[in-house]
């Protein structure tokens, strides 16, 4: 029997369940294919044998990345625009924390999920994703005092959206399309500056409102 590295059995299945869902989605942000329970164990660094004691199946340990990841990557958003100040800030704070997840290797878990994952799994999550997403931007344009705040949320959304497309992608798209995250915040910013009251320059601190580390593939 291994021996159990955490001071309780649950703790340890936690950890060793935690470890199976870090190794999937990483070799999802490498491959569009679907990864076999044997490389999510090697990964890991558990035997084959081992992973059965936490997924029954393939299909099974991809639900359960679906079921992480949607809800983390909308609390980094959330966490990204709570920080933020006045309304203009959680605004832009939104559109930052979106335009990094595009331009992170979690993009690439996305679209594998996407390829890989039966649709009828996904749609859930994903209305439920989307959903978490949008109630920050609606305060924070509600605060700002826009009177149709629905609407210019999902025009920012688009804006987010045709900008942040190339990303990740080697470069596709127009040729005067954004080549990297910096060139499209600074893009968005300058379109959406005057509009949330803030200067069209990037912030100096990339700590602030500009670009910020992009998201850990876990």
């Amino acid at each position: 029997m291994p021996r159990i590295q955490a001071p309780t059995v649950a703790e340890h299945r936690r950890r060793q369940e935690r470890a199976l869902l870090d190794a999937a989605r990483a070799l999802l942000a490498e491959t569009p294919e679907a990864p076999t329970l044997g490389a999510v164990g090697e990964r890991a660094g558990m035997a084959r044998s081992s992973v059965y004691q936490y997924f029954a199946s393939r299909d099974d340990l991809l639900a359960a990345v679906v079921a992480d990841v949607f809800p983390e990557w909308a609390g980094q958003v959330r966490a990204r625009v709570e920080s933020a100040g006045g309304p203009g800030e959680r605004v832009w704070a939104y559109v930052c924390a979106n335009v990094e997840l595009f331009a992170s290797s979690e993009q690439s878990v996305a679209r594998a999920l996407t390829a890989v994952v039966e649709p009828h799994l996904l749609r859930a999550p994903m209305q439920a994703f989307h959903a978490e997403l949008q109630v920050p931007l609606l305060t924070a344009l509600t605060d700002l005092g826009e009177p149709r705040p629905r609407q210019v949320a999902e025009l920012v959304d688009s804006m987010v959206v045709q900008v942040s497309r190339s990303l990740g992608s080697g470069g596709g798209g127009p040729e005067d399309a954004p080549r990297d995250q910096g060139e499209a915040l600074a893009l968005l910013r300058r379109l959406l500056a005057g509009y949330l009251g803030l200067s069209p320059d990037l912030p100096a601190d990339p700590a602030g409102d500009g670009p910020g580390p992009a998201p850990r593939s876990r």
